[in-house]
């Protein structure tokens, strides 16, 4: 391949699919949230025992979950707290914030995703980590919700190319 071909194909044709470019399209977005303050003294369902404080928060897995889940149901592009989603792109949780692409946030997590609606949510309903975390909203009032957008702009990814750093 030529000198320069490689940047070539990027910045043209395999840009939108490396997340390189800015897109829009019909979307789904999926915000988790830790437990509200009131959950932490119940009362709780039948058979349920008190919670841990563990319990409470949305971890590093569920938000991974759900970004898998919706890859799998066929999504285009991604972005979590408006941050687009690459390959090089890492969740990692510390404590209940998320670090993102050197980047710290707080609950709630919004993960967005282009794709069509109906997919998007069957690979949410496929997921196995998914069905575990609704077992936790379902005890303890952790925040899940499921909307569809219309039209959703993503920005490029603007950071690092380096494996390690996004």
């Amino acid at each position: 391949m030529p000198p320069g071909a490689c940047q070539g194909l990027v910045e043209g044709d395999l840009a939108e699919a490396a997340g390189l470019a800015p897109v829009h399209g019909p979307a789904l977005t999926v915000q988790l949230d830790d437990a509200p303050q009131e959950s932490r003294r119940g009362p709780y369902p039948p058979g349920i025992p008190a919670p841990g404080p563990d319990d409470l928060v949305v971890h590093q897995q569920d938000v991974q979950a759900v970004v898998n889940a919706l890859w799998a149901g066929g999504a285009e592009a991604m972005t979590i707290m408006g941050r687009r989603v690459t390959a090089l792109t890492a969740v990692r949780c510390v404590g209940n914030t998320l670090l993102l692409h050197g980047e710290v946030f707080s609950p709630p997590f919004r993960i967005t995703a282009i794709g069509g609606a109906a997919a998007l949510r069957a690979g949410l309903g496929a997921s196995p980590q998914i069905a575990i975390y609704q077992q936790y909203v379902a005890a303890y009032r952790l925040g899940y919700r499921v909307a569809e957008v219309a039209d959703v702009r993503m920005p490029a990814y603007d950071g690092p190319l380096t494996p390690g750093l996004g």
